[in-house]
Formats: structure tokens, C-alpha cells, sequence
């Protein structure tokens, strides 16, 4: 097991038992890595060891794992069809041909298009960029002016975003594990606090895992097995978001990413389901490898909530959070955060309820965001 991650990321508590040799490249100034400097170093490597499986832990990694895949023609996802679950361009354009409903968009690269697009969809419009992670880097747009004020400034760079409209709904989340190209696992959740919201505007991190009762999990799951199917997913944990609409009563798809779900969702669909996503998926890529079946046992169907926020004190006070249904508390500096469970979902919307006011009047602050990564 060789761990390639950023020099940034040295000191971080990395599980060393189970790594046999770590390899850090070093960042460009866009918090980027040097490809070829990847694909070089990893031919040294190979010179005297062998490499069965190339692995991308988060957003950032995916394009350079299958660059290395292809450099060395190493089994996995290639170029091409991780542009699907990197490029919020390439999975657009990839939807819309695969029917699958999604925001009215343009790429960015013609301007008769783009005052097109402006023309025949009403404002508001979200500028984004096409490889970011989450809500990095989007912009709101009201007017025309604001539109292009917006692309003046990105100049050259404007070929790297696209625009969309706002679809105003409800946001969902379903995090899956796929086998063979088939999602062996899928929990639906709802955003109460969208990232977009809490990465722009402040706020505090909520959501919350959907009972197989209610009809929008049966309908998301459908969505998000179609949506995979077409994107051509086959051995990988995945997390996909969609907003429902109210008007035409529509699930909206938003975004896909080959990867766990960020924020600790991981820890609530554990707490929900007792399935550890992280651990499901290195056993999916191992038997994926050698060839065997892969069977998911012991899932739950438990209620749960996730609440995450940046604290103003290092080490956050508990003493408030004392509800036997707590069954997880984040500990890192400076931050906030819980996991409530229950047999009963009112239980958990009471409780999530009640702890959001506190940790709003009480330890609620805000920073501006960041990314680093790791393949």
C-alpha cells in the first residue's frame, strides 16, 4: 500500500501501520500537482514494484489517478469517464443525453451563446466552476451586467466555468457503493443547510439520512441508479446531489463525485446504517481486483442527523450535548459537531433542532474555506 499526497499533508495523522511508504509531491501555488511530475515519479516506482490499483481519495485526485491509469494502463476508470464525475460540465452534457433532468446550463465559451442562455432563463444564475469541489468558488447572478462583470474578471480562465440557472428546492444527497456496475448500497439524505449556503454566506453544516418510508427515497435511489448507469460507474463509492423542485415536482440532478461524502457524512450514514463507507470501498476496490464477489451484510435502517460547525473556542464544550441520542462528537480544533440517532425521526429533528440553537448562540463563527487533497 503506497500513500502519493501533498507535502502540505505530512503531519496529518495518517495510519502509517497500514501503509508501507508514503510519497509527497509538492503543491504549485494553485494548490495544484504537477502531473508529470506524478506520472515520472510513479515510472521510477514501477521500475522495481508492481502496481495493481490506482485509488483517488477525494475530488481533486480522480483525474490524476486515471491519468496514471492510462500512462500505464493500469485497470480502473480512465480520462474520459472521470471528466463525468470531475467536470460539472462534462456531467451535465452527459445527463441531458442520458434524459436525466437537470438545471438549464451553458458552457462559457461563446459569447452569442451565453447572451442566449441569458435570454431565455430567468434570473437568478449561478456561475461555477467546472472542477472545483462543492461550493468552491460559485458565483450568484442577477442581471445581465453582474454576468459579465463576472467573466470580465475570470478573463482567459472563463472556459474553465459554465453557467446555470437556480432551481430553488430542496436539497438531497444519496451516497452510494457501487459493485460491477450496480449501486449495492445507496442512503438518501436531506440537506437542512446546503454547502453552497454555509460556503458563501455563513452557517452551520446540517443534514440528515431519509427513512426508506417516505416516497422520495425510492424515487431518489431510481435517479441516482440511472445516473450512475450512464456515467459508467463500476467499483467505487460515489455522492451525488439533486434538488427537488416544488413547481414541476422534478428532481433536479446537480452534481456527482467519485468519492465519499465530505463533512463527515460518512460518520451519520455509519451511525444510520452501520455501514462504514470508507472500509466497504476498499473492500469493494480489493475484490474488484482479485476477481471475487463482494456482499454487503448487517445494514441498519436507523434515523440519524450531522450537525458540523466552525467553533470560536479550540476545544469545544459538550456539557450542553448530554441527549442519550447523541451517538457521535467531533473532535478537532476550533470546530463543532455532533451526530444524533434515533428509531424516531422527530426525535432527531427535535434534538437537531434544539442543538443547532445552541451551537449558533454559542460557539457559531466563520472562516473562509480551503482545499488540499490526496490520491
Amino acid at each position: 500500500m503506497y500513500l502519493v499526497t501533498s507535502k502540505a499533508l505530512e503531519s496529518k495523522p495518517w495510519p502509517k501501520d497500514s501503509i508501507d511508504e508514503i510519497f509527497y509531491i509538492q503543491e504549485d501555488e494553485k494548490q495544484l500537482w504537477n502531473i508529470e511530475h506524478l506520472i515520472s515519479g510513479t515510472a521510477s516506482l514501477l521500475r522495481e514494484r508492481e502496481i495493481d490499483s490506482v485509488v483517488a481519495l477525494d475530488d481533486f485526485d480522480i483525474e490524476n489517478a486515471a491519468a496514471v491509469r492510462e500512462a500505464f494502463r493500469i485497470p480502473g476508470m480512465g480520462l474520459t469517464t472521470a471528466k463525468y464525475f470531475r467536470d460539472k460540465l462534462a456531467m451535465r452534457t452527459k445527463a441531458v443525453h442520458s434524459d436525466i433532468k437537470v438545471p438549464p446550463f451553458s458552457a462559457l465559451f461563446n459569447d452569442a451563446e451565453i447572451a442566449s442562455f441569458l435570454v431565455e432563463n430567468q434570473p437568478p444564475w449561478l456561475i461555477k466552476p467546472r472542477g472545483e469541489a462543492s461550493a468552491v468558488g460559485i458565483e450568484k447572478c442577477y442581471t445581465d451586467e453582474q454576468v459579465w462583470n463576472v467573466l470580465d474578471v475570470l478573463g482567459q480562465e472563463r472556459y474553465n466555468y459554465l453557467i446555470e440557472g437556480f432551481i430553488e428546492g430542496d436539497v438531497y444527497h444519496v451516497d452510494s457503493l457501487s459493485f460491477d456496475g450496480k449501486a449495492v448500497f445507496s442512503q438518501v439524505s436531506q440537506y437542512l443547510e446546503t454547502p453552497m449556503r454555509v460556503a458563501h454566506s455563513g452557517g452551520i453544516f446540517r443534514t440528515k439520512t431519509l427513512s426508506d418510508k417516505i416516497p422520495f427515497n425510492k424515487a431518489l435511489r431510481k435517479v441516482n441508479q440511472n445516473l450512475l448507469k450512464a456515467f459508467g460507474m463500476e467499483y467505487s463509492a460515489s455522492h451525488a446531489e439533486f434538488i427537488y423542485s416544488p413547481v414541476d415536482k422534478k428532481f433536479y440532478f446537480v452534481e456527482i463525485a467519485s468519492r465519499v461524502g465530505g463533512a463527515h457524512i460518512s460518520d451519520m450514514i455509519q451511525v444510520a446504517s452501520n455501514v462504514n463507507i470508507w472500509g466497504e470501498w476498499a473492500i469493494i476496490e480489493d475484490c474488484a481486483l482479485k476477481k471475487i464477489p463482494y456482499k454487503l451484510e448487517n445494514v441498519n435502517n436507523q434515523n440519524a442527523g450531522l450537525i458540523i460547525s466552525l467553533s470560536r473556542d479550540e476545544k469545544a464544550d459538550y456539557s450542553a450535548f448530554n441527549a442519550p441520542e447523541v451517538a457521535w462528537k467531533l473532535s478537532l480544533p476550533y470546530h463543532i459537531g455532533l451526530i444524533i440517532s434515533s428509531p424516531n425521526q422527530d426525535r432527531v429533528d427535535e434534538l437537531m433542532e434544539k442543538y443547532t440553537t445552541i451551537i449558533q448562540n454559542q460557539f457559531f463563527t466563520s472562516a473562509p474555506i480551503t482545499n488540499q487533497h490526496a490520491l
